[in-house]
């Protein structure tokens, strides 16, 4: 039987961590809030109107959220330029020779379910591979029409300046009905996003066997031998590379 072995490398740092936690929690918390606003739950009391006030505690609790996911994005970019190779800006720039080769690669296995070896390629990327990378990208551009439009249907009702940047979203895509439409339909993008997401991950978890949903957790994963020799591995600076067998 053939032995491989691996090195457990620090591949998700703390804040990439916290910030994929954070931006799971907003984006639930988003999508069923969102929904309930665009389609408000009849509820049947004998109190007085005054005393009902679960429908502006759902808007509320939206509006919160959608801050949070907005400044949690803004410093998960800050870290894309200070962080290490894997959080950098550059995983999500799939355009070079190598990463092509790589896209091609994981095709075969995410779509076909091949499980080839590469010449170039012996395994996926430790961090991002190119298609993960090319769709968190995509997945950015996603969150910012969220935010755009999401605080231009929210600035007419907001007394605070950072809304009202957003005060020119509506009028220039044409009015309220095609702002919360596109609002409504890239809400349906991020859920379908996520479900193809969470199927990967555990995929390749199981596909590959380098902890790809722990390290999320920890921030470690499992990296064999053969790919410290064909390419050069950042490991933990504070704690030397574990070799498993």
């Amino acid at each position: 039987m053939e032995t491989i072995n691996f090195r457990r490398v620090y591949v998700w740092e703390l804040p990439v961590r916290i910030f994929h936690w954070i931006n799971a929690l907003s984006i639930t918390i988003l999508a069923i809030t969102g929904f309930i606003i665009s389609n408000p739950i009849a509820v049947l009391s004998g109190a007085e109107a005054s005393d009902l006030y679960w429908f502006g505690t759902f808007r509320f609790i939206h509006f919160t959220t959608a801050y949070i996911f907005l400044f949690n994005i803004i410093l998960r970019i800050y870290w894309s330029f200070v962080g290490n190779k894997y959080s950098s800006w550059k995983s999500f720039w799939p355009f070079t020779k190598k990463m092509y080769h790589n896209f091609l690669h994981v095709l075969k296995v995410d779509i076909l379910l091949r499980h080839e070896k590469h010449p170039d390629i012996n395994d996926l990327s430790v961090g991002h591979n190119s298609i993960a990378g090319l769709s968190y990208a995509i997945l950015f551009l996603m969150a910012f029409v969220q935010v755009f439009t999401g605080f231009g249907l929210y600035a007419p009702m907001s007394g605070w300046w950072l809304p009202h940047l957003f005060d020119w979203v509506v009028p220039l895509l044409g009015g309220d009905f095609i702002v919360r439409t596109i609002h409504h339909i890239t809400t349906w993008l991020f859920i379908l996003f996520v479900l193809i997401h969470v199927y990967l991950v555990f995929y390749h978890d199981w596909l590959d066997w380098r902890g790809e949903v722990s390290s999320i957790f920890g921030g470690y994963k499992f990296v064999s031998e053969e790919r410290f020799k064909d390419e050069e591995i950042d490991t933990d600076k504070e704690k030397s590379p574990e070799k498993i067998e």
